[in-house]
């Protein structure tokens, strides 16, 4: 499954994994909406990186 994957993908998924992780520890700790904050990051990072490879599918057609 990880075959399929690109560096830049992985880049992509580490820094959703890590701004998800991030904001849990800023949640549990008492900064509620800095956490919130960094927690939007997660689904617009990951936004990104599929959008990034629907135009490197479409170059490729």
């Amino acid at each position: 499954m990880f075959k399929k994957f690109t560096l830049g993908d992985m880049f992509l998924f580490a820094a959703a994994l890590l701004s998800l992780i991030f904001s849990e520890v800023l949640y549990f700790q008492g900064n509620k909406y800095d956490a919130i904050f960094i927690g939007i990051w997660v689904p617009s990072i990951l936004a990104f990186g599929i959008y990034l490879n629907q135009i490197k599918n479409k170059k490729n057609d």
